[in-house]
């Protein structure tokens, strides 16, 4: 069958794979480094256009002061599109690499700084539709979206997705699988990202403390009644993740502010959030208290379409040997924006392994043959 030939050429391609993850992980990406994205993004498209030849169109997008984006068009046998999103920004700083460079363990582990989230997926799709061609199997149209700046909410991407995913057939996102099983995710919380900031009277804290009205002190009462507005029931979660204020220990702090990090899963969820942090009102009543900042991505919601995708996935695993699993998770992706729109999207088809945002970020490299089999399976699949 197609399918095991897809997967036989993946595993005999498997050093050439590994070696364009090991270049996309040495090529640093931190979402805030202009200079970086540049440079990683320069790479990312001369081993596209290695490994699958000029694109049949190229477009690239100003990101302003984040990654720019990238669109790269193969055309395929029949008349659809599909719609691959990946990025290639990561959370680690510049220099992290020089403490932890890419390495492949005895045992088929490789860790790197971004090696999970999200560069082995990016390599996996970019290997899916070149085994397609090489094989000269049917094959949608396929629009690859390179986006730098989805770490940090997809500001300037967001209004791209949109406009990409309206005209797909399917929306294929190849962020990391979810667990050791590698379950693909069909539901994600959607995020919000806002900023508390209060000001207070600075004053002497022993000479005169009754002139001051302290900003920490109405912070701290405030923090209290943030983290109250989670809702585990709903899976609503909120967290008070960064706090700054004052200026010494002997004055009454005159400013101080927190970053505050909501999750939720209930579209409804956002004007009951938005009401309650717009109520906020410290004690005293020299204090006030000013929220700025605001949701990045709605909830992730299955679809119809979506759960089409899901079941094409299930039988395309199955023909492969393994066993493709759905799940829900808190984290958000641009897969949100589409599936906000009511358009069909599968996501969690990159690499299975574990630690996204943590030092033992990691993939399993037997994995990747499969993982990338599925992909062009769905590929095919929305040829026909």
């Amino acid at each position: 069958m197609s399918l095991h030939r897809i997967a036989s050429l993946a595993r005999t391609a498997l050093p050439e794979m590994t070696d364009d993850l090991r270049m996309l992980v040495e090529h640093e990406t931190p979402s805030d480094d202009k200079e970086l994205l540049n440079a990683g993004l320069a790479a990312v498209e001369a081993r596209a256009y290695e490994r699958l030849g000029p694109p049949d169109e190229a477009r690239r997008h100003d990101g302003g002061p984040h990654g720019d984006m990238l669109e790269l068009l193969y055309r395929g046998t029949s008349p659809a599109t599909v719609l691959v999103l990946c990025h290639y920004d990561t959370v680690w700083p510049a220099g992290t690499l020089a403490q932890w460079p890419f390495h492949v363990a005895e045992d088929g582990r490789a860790s790197g700084p971004g090696v999970f989230d999200m560069k082995c997926g990016l390599m996996q799709a970019v290997w899916a539709l070149r085994l397609l061609r090489e094989l000269d199997l049917p094959r949608p149209a396929v629009r690859l979206f390179l986006n730098g700046d989805e770490e940090i909410g997809s500001p300037v991407s967001q209004a791209h997705v949109e406009r990409l995913s309206e005209d797909a057939a399917a929306t294929l996102v190849c962020e990391a699988a979810a667990g050791p099983e590698g379950a693909l995710k069909t539901s994600r919380k959607g995020g919000g990202i806002f900023e508390l900031t209060v000001d207070g009277v600075e004053a002497h804290a022993g000479l005169e403390p009754e002139r001051g009205a302290s900003a920490v002190h109405a912070l701290a009462e405030l923090v209290t009644q943030i983290v109250e507005l989670r809702s585990p029931e709903l899976g609503t979660t909120v967290n008070v993740g960064v706090i700054s204020g004052g200026t010494g220990r002997n004055v009454v702090a005159g400013q101080a502010r927190c970053g505050i990090d909501v999750r939720i899963a209930v579209p409804a969820e956002t004007a009951r959030i938005d009401t309650a942090l717009a109520a906020l009102r410290p004690s005293d009543p020299r204090v006030t208290a000013t929220v700025t900042g605001g949701w990045a991505r709605p909830p992730m919601v299955p679809n119809p379409g979506s759960g089409l995708l899901f079941k094409q996935a299930q039988s395309i695993a199955a023909d492969l040997g393994f066993t493709a699993r759905e799940t829900a998770v808190g984290g958000a992706s641009d897969g949100n924006f589409v599936a906000a729109l009511g358009r069909p999207v599968l996501d969690g088809l990159g690499g299975v392994g574990d630690g996204a945002h943590a030092r033992h970020e990691h993939v399993l490299l037997d994995h990747v043959p499969s993982r990338t089999a599925l992909i062009a399976g769905l590929l095919t699949a929305c040829a026909t």
